[in-house]
């Protein structure tokens, strides 16, 4: 199999799934530029855990993990396959990793997907993110990771460049920025773009902003694992960037070693 770079994917609200804007056409853009993946491990910041998780479900329900939408996001799923056998092999690079055969796929996961691969014939499986854990940990379990990018697996992690919902205008056009959301996203592009990995591990303190911009840290942890996952020769690129509701900076990011 090829390698199949990482990627990061800002999957923004619910709402993207019925009226996707610019990032729905961007996203299966995304996945047309991708090789296919034999199957997809989705780091998830809507599953965390205490320590590494993984799940193994044969067929993953669709989990409606969010309240207040329109009824019709609940009546969307995505079928896609499990992948129990991709679990065993995450299991066996990351050794002693709990591994959960009923989790389904949050729409962290099914969001971006539905878009993407809409046909959902793509086994899926999830790894939870660790709140308590910091960016070194995550990037240290993607690395862990890596030969299941250079076998076919596209290592799929989804979150946020920015994620403060305290901060949300819902009347606030695509495209327009809070000040300190424009700040922190500029940065942080900069140090990933320029490979700045003191920088970007250390995004707490280095980055303006940080704790407005991630008042808790589970949405962009899922970015060090892709990072990680694709190696230390990975070659950062931005596949998207816009602004949604204010407060969130919807970037995605390529990870792309350059082996193929």
């Amino acid at each position: 199999m090829n390698f199949v770079p990482p990627i990061f994917i800002s999957h923004g609200s619910p709402m993207l799934m019925l009226e996707p804007g610019r990032a729905g056409p961007a996203w299966q853009a995304l996945a047309r530029s991708l090789p296919r993946p034999r199957a997809i491990l989705a780091v998830s910041a809507h599953w965390t855990s205490l320590s590494p998780a993984v799940s193994a479900a044969a067929a993953p329900p669709t989990i409606h993990d969010f309240h207040g939408f329109p009824e019709a996001l609940y009546d969307l799923d995505y079928p896609a396959p499990g992948a129990p056998a991709l679990g065993a092999e995450v299991t066996a690079l990351l050794p002693g990793i709990h591994v959960d055969p009923r989790r389904g796929l949050d729409h962290g996961t099914w969001s971006p997907l539905r878009a993407m691969y809409p046909a959902a014939d793509i086994p899926v499986i999830q790894l939870a993110v660790m709140p308590r854990a910091d960016a070194a940990a995550h990037h240290r379990m993607g690395q862990s990771l890596q030969a299941l990018a250079r076998d076919g697996v596209l290592v799929l992690a989804t979150g946020g460049l920015t994620h403060n919902l305290g901060e949300v205008a819902w009347d606030a056009a695509d495209g327009i920025a809070l000040p300190h959301v424009r700040e922190f996203r500029d940065a942080f592009v900069d140090a990933l773009l320029r490979r700045d990995l003191q920088r970007l591990l250390d995004w707490q303190r280095q980055m303006p902003h940080a704790r407005r911009a991630h008042p808790t840290p589970e949405h962009l942890l899922p970015l060090f694992v892709a990072l990680g996952a694709a190696g230390d020769d990975a070659q950062p690129s931005t596949a998207f960037s816009d602004y949604q509701l204010g407060a969130l900076a919807l970037d995605s990011f390529v990870f792309d070693s350059g082996t193929n």
